[in-house]
């Protein structure tokens, strides 16, 4: 094995809070709304004499970044998880000096308002569990020189169809035992990312209606698991990326993560009952796990885009 000599050096670095959930009440009239989010900022920036020496003088306390997300609520309100997004990465970008890139991943979790006596009430809800929206902002570069990239998304959509799926003419070796069908349950619990083809900030506010662009992509999607008769799941990825990419131009690239809910007919033929797949035994592990970009051959440059809070980058 090679011994290294060199000089042990501070590599990349970050630091941020993370996960603060804020829910915001709209009180302006008799009819309240909600926005319930989770928040976390990252930033990157002048910050090496903090790990080398201890000195924090160039560091804004993770403190203060959850602060600040908060009183962004009530000043500048929750439009969407992707305006807020752009409003705190513009601040601690353009406001902080030893900032250079400012990363705000956030979730929102929906709320249907309650039915009484026949009426949707003025200020009760319950919890709609059917996914987690996903937004992810970079802001990088201070004043004229930002730029910013948006990757909306969601994540755990469960869905599921009874037919219309299949899965046969694979390679086979000696330890292959599953055998082919052209008939199955077809389920998974879906994460899909889409990133936009403009980093101009002034290209975000008030010419994208984010709020209409996640339900027309989630809506494309469905459809085409829907309606696709598949080959494999492999299949179905693809299609479901082309269609949203087909339908918004402002979109260029789609990201899609799908396990594979296998769901397997239980042998009712020991108790002289026929299963003509009816019955199944949904099975959550192990589990194949099926993942695609769909993408323009002219899409720009992702930079930062993708990066995560998780990663270190």
């Amino acid at each position: 094995m090679t011994e290294l000599t060199g000089d042990i050096v501070l590599g990349p670095n970050r630091y941020g809070k993370a996960e603060t959930r804020i829910v915001r009440i709209y009180r302006d009239s008799p009819r309240h709304e909600i926005r319930d989010i989770n928040v976390s900022s990252c930033l990157t920036g002048d910050f090496a004499d903090a790990y080398l020496q201890g000195d924090q003088a160039n560091v804004l306390p993770t403190d203060t970044q959850k602060n600040t997300a908060y009183a962004y609520a009530k000043e500048k309100g929750i439009e969407s998880v992707e305006q807020f997004g752009l409003d705190l990465a513009a601040h601690f970008v353009d406001d902080i000096a030893p900032v250079r890139r400012a990363l705000i991943e956030l979730d929102e979790y929906a709320w249907a308002r309650a039915v009484v006596d026949g009426s949707e009430h003025n200020h009760t809800w319950l919890r709609t569990g059917q996914e987690v929206r996903t937004a992810s902002v970079t802001a990088e570069g201070k004043g004229d020189e930002r730029r910013t990239y948006i990757v909306s998304g969601l994540k755990d959509l469960v869905i599921l169809k009874s037919t219309g799926s299949e899965f046969a003419g694979f390679m086979r070796d000696e330890y292959t035992t599953l055998e082919p069908t052209h008939d199955r349950v077809m389920a998974t619990s879906l994460v899909a990312r889409w990133r936009y083809t403009t980093t101009k900030p002034d290209d975000f506010v008030g010419d994208l209606d984010f709020d209409a662009l996640y339900a027309g992509v989630k809506e494309a999607m469905v459809e085409r698991f829907a309606n696709l008769q598949s080959l494999a799941l492999q299949q179905t990825l693809y299609a479901m990326g082309r269609a949203v990419l087909e339908k918004f131009p402002v979109i260029a690239e789609i990201r899609l993560s799908a396990p594979n809910k296998h769901h397997f007919g239980y042998d009712l033929a020991r108790f002289g009952l026929s299963n003509d797949n009816e019955v199944f035994n949904a099975d959550d592990r192990p589990y194949g796990l099926i993942e695609a970009t769909v993408q323009r051959s002219d899409a720009p440059d992702a930079g930062p885009a993708w990066a995560s809070f998780s990663v270190v980058g």
